[in-house]
This record gives structure tokens, sequence and C-alpha cells, in this order.
């Protein structure tokens, strides 16, 4: 892990709908798999123009959720960015004080899973294209368990020192040169309650 802050909360309004439009959300994710980037690199992958995806990238930097990166290159008219911090948090709790921040929050939560699920289509249709290793070892699953609402929540931190151990694991494994058979590697999970 590097010095950067683990996981930023997000807890003002300001911050959230910033995060929640739809072009600067996919500009983060993507930022956030390449760990650094141009604004022309990222308005190639998002097939927008650069001036555009220029001010997106200042917007979510205003908020301090990206930040300019070192230089990667001697040409020194383009400016590199990356994350501020090495994930977010939005909880809740945050934002159920008052009605209009719930409601952002309920419609940034579903641009979210939006984009999530538009991540794992894409899979779908482009399995055919990945060698059969890939496609043996990506899952989908669901596990339906009757837990408390503590247990959830031990649950949910159990995953993610999981996550964040082989998070680190690939960043030591990436940063001694060993990027052999590497992929970018989508991990969704969802757990709430429902009543049938």
């Amino acid at each position: 892990m590097t010095g950067k802050e683990r996981d930023r909360r997000i807890t003002d309004l300001g911050t959230l709908k910033a995060l929640a439009h739809p072009l600067r959300s996919r500009l983060y994710r993507n930022l956030a798999v390449a760990r650094v980037a141009t604004a022309s690199q990222l308005a190639e992958q998002v097939d927008e123009a650069v001036s555009l995806v220029s001010y997106h990238l200042r917007k979510l930097a205003e908020h301090g959720l990206i930040e300019a990166a070192e230089p990667r290159s001697a040409d020194g008219r383009e400016r590199w960015w990356q994350p501020a911090s090495e994930g977010l948090s939005i909880r809740d709790e945050d934002f159920r004080d008052a009605p209009d921040e719930a409601a952002a929050h309920t419609a940034a939560s579903k641009l979210f899973a939006d984009q999530r699920m538009d991540m794992y289509r894409r899979w779908l249709e482009e399995r055919g294209s990945w060698d059969e290793k890939w496609n043996r070892t990506a899952s989908s699953s669901e596990s339906t368990l009757r837990l408390t609402a503590d247990e959830l929540a031990e649950l949910d931190r159990e995953m993610l020192a999981l996550l964040r151990r082989y998070d680190e694991q690939s960043r030591a494994a990436e940063a001694a040169g060993e990027t052999e058979g590497r992929q970018n590697v989508a991990v969704h999970t969802y757990a709430f309650p429902f009543r049938v």
C-alpha cells in the first residue's frame, strides 16, 4: 500500500454529487484501474473529447477525489492524475438525515450498481474472446444466508480484508515487475437484507 489514505469516506453531498455524475464515475473508475493517467488517455477510453474529460477531472480534483500525479513522460504539457485515496466509502448513515441527501445517495447507489452491471454484461458478451483459463476461473454466484446485522457487518469486514490482501499482493508483484498473466479483475459483492 502507498502512503495514500486507504478508503476515503464521502460524507458531504457536494462530493457525492460530483462523483455520481455518469462520466465522472467512469473516469474515476478508469483512473483507479490505471492508477495514473492523462486526460488524453482517459478520453480515449471513454470516447469523449479531451477538453470535456479535462473539465470533469478538474471537478473530481476540486472535491479531493483525484490529485495531480508525478509526470510519467517528458512532455510537460500533459497533466497526470491519480486517485487521491486507495478507495472510497459511501455509507447510508451519512446521508439519511435530510430527504435531498437520502435521494442523492439512492440515485448515486443506483448509478454505481448500473455501471457495475454494465461491466459484467460486457464480460458476458466478450468472454468468448478470452482464453479458457479466464473463462474457467471467472465466477458468478449468489448465496442466501440468514444472518444478524452484526454477522453481516463481520462478513463484510472479512471479505474486505481478503480483497485488500490480494490487492496488496498484486501491487507488490507489479512493483517487482511481475506483470505477466495479470489482468484487471472486477469483484462486485452486494450484501443486503431482503424479504420474500
